[in-house]
């Protein structure tokens, strides 16, 4: 892992292959191994950006008085974009972590050529239902503690109200385990969690939509339609209000697109990538 120092605090990356950049999103309490499959099929052709974000399972907590709102973050990652010298990226963005990929995209346009959703929060859905009760225990004190111990119990990690709900195929023990491990020990890692759920906010997401109408970078949506709580209906719904954007289908898949199906997503983001010009919008 390399490191690069914001002015937030310290985030971890890896930085694969040779080619044009692809910057690649994960979401809450997820880290960046998310996209492990996708990467090992892309890292011939492009350089691959995996950042390790502050939303959960990261390992380097940030300053206390970071801003780890949605915007925060997506500034964060502008930034770091900044810090890099990467203009005109593809941003490849993943439940959470493809909203703020979408802020991205319309507050910080000149860094953003090209831009790939799976599936994710869109419009009032951020969070979505399923996950609202963790909106909840980020604003009682000590409760967001509680609900991260439960997570030492394995079984509970595959539940419906955890992990289990998010994808077809089955994770592995040990990254289960890598996910939820910093939450568990580390009181500062817990506190940057809180930041960021307080801040979710489907006024965010609203109005990145909106803003969006005037996206002119090419914009693909990798969606499988099986997923309950990002329907591909929202994601059919921006793309046609969008001026340059399409979507492809994933089958087999649920929340998890690159776990679920890699291969496939690094298909669509390779013909994507081919057959588009990166464009600042």
């Amino acid at each position: 892992m390399e490191e690069v120092k914001l002015s937030a605090g310290t985030i971890r990356y890896r930085d694969e292959g040779k080619g044009e950049p692809l910057f690649f999103a994960h979401g809450l309490l997820v880290d960046g191994r998310l996209w492990d499959g996708p990467v090992t099929a892309l890292r011939g052709e492009h350089r691959c950006i995996v950042p390790t974000l502050p939303l959960g399972s990261h390992t380097a907590a940030m300053d206390p008085n970071a801003d780890l709102s949605a915007a925060g973050v997506a500034a964060l990652i502008a930034e770091m974009l900044d810090a890099l010298g990467l203009e005109r990226v593809t941003l490849v963005g993943n439940d959470s972590g493809g909203a703020l990929c979408q802020i991205v995209a319309t507050r910080h346009r000149e860094r953003v050529g090209r831009l790939v959703l799976t599936n994710c929060d869109l419009y009032e859905k951020f969070p979505p239902k399923l996950f609202s009760y963790l909106k909840a225990a980020a604003r009682v004190p000590g409760a967001l503690t509680m609900t991260a111990q439960t997570l030492r119990f394995k079984p509970l990690r595959r539940s419906p109200l955890a992990y289990g709900v998010l994808t077809k195929k089955r994770i592995d023990s040990e990254l289960l385990e890598g996910w939820v491990r910093p939450g568990l020990g580390d009181a500062a890692i817990r506190r940057d969690t809180g930041k960021f759920i307080r801040g979710m906010d489907p006024a965010e997401t609203l109005r990145a939509a909106e803003d969006l109408r005037s996206f002119n970078a090419p914009t693909l949506f990798a969606w499988a339609p099986e997923d309950r709580w990002f329907p591909i209906a929202d994601a059919e719904r921006l793309a046609a209000s969008m001026p340059n954007a399409r979507v492809e289908r994933i089958p087999d898949s649920k929340t998890f697109v690159p776990h679920d199906q890699p291969q496939r997503l690094a298909e669509l983001i390779t013909s994507f990538v081919r057959d588009t010009k990166p464009v600042s919008a």
